[in-house]
């Protein structure tokens, strides 16, 4: 199922944006963080250099099928939230991702924003589950996806291999309650 970019979608005095090439300094300035590497797949980098964001915006402003969005302010790109879709028989879920600057971290703008991207993606998007597969280390992301109206439904036991080590992953998602109840 193609996604189709944003304009904006306000989350208090943040919004969830289409990215821009002039984000590339700020990615750079927040993303080279081990703290925020350390949740993320290998495919994020780290250290996270100024080519590795030209050629992440690059990707993410020419994507059909996944579309990743800037968290920003005003001033500048804060974070990243993104919806990969399924396809097949999953071609109406989408697997969600997201990471956050740690100067912003506990003030409920990622929770807003999983909250307001899983209600565009039901609502504009047509799909009727969203998931998201956080490490079980990190509990803050567990509590961002609780907080946001997702539920757990079960531990992926030695599901990972991240900086040498095994690790478990919680399943999360959250169902569009309109299909569930019309059952389609």
């Amino acid at each position: 199922m193609p996604l189709k970019n944003i304009e904006k979608i306000e989350i208090g005095n943040y919004v969830i944006r289409n990215w821009r090439k002039e984000d590339a300094a700020s990615i750079v300035q927040y993303a080279s963080n081990r703290k925020i590497w350390i949740n993320l797949r290998d495919s994020f980098p780290h250290p996270y250099t100024m080519a590795d964001a030209k050629a992440f915006l690059f990707r993410a402003m020419q994507m059909q099928i996944g579309s990743y969005f800037a968290v920003a302010s005003d001033n500048e790109a804060i974070g990243s939230i993104g919806l990969v879709a399924g396809s097949d028989v999953h071609r109406f879920t989408a697997e969600m991702g997201y990471w956050l600057a740690e100067p912003f971290w506990g003030n409920g703008i990622m929770t807003a924003a999983v909250r307001a991207l899983s209600e565009y993606a039901f609502r504009e998007l047509g799909f009727h589950r969203i998931f998201a597969e956080p490490y079980t280390a990190n509990a803050a992301s567990a509590r961002v996806l609780e907080k946001a109206g997702f539920a757990l439904e079960g531990i992926m036991r030695a599901s990972v291999f991240k900086d040498a080590r095994i690790l478990d992953q919680y399943l999360y998602a959250k169902v569009d309650e309109r299909v569930r109840r019309n059952g389609r």
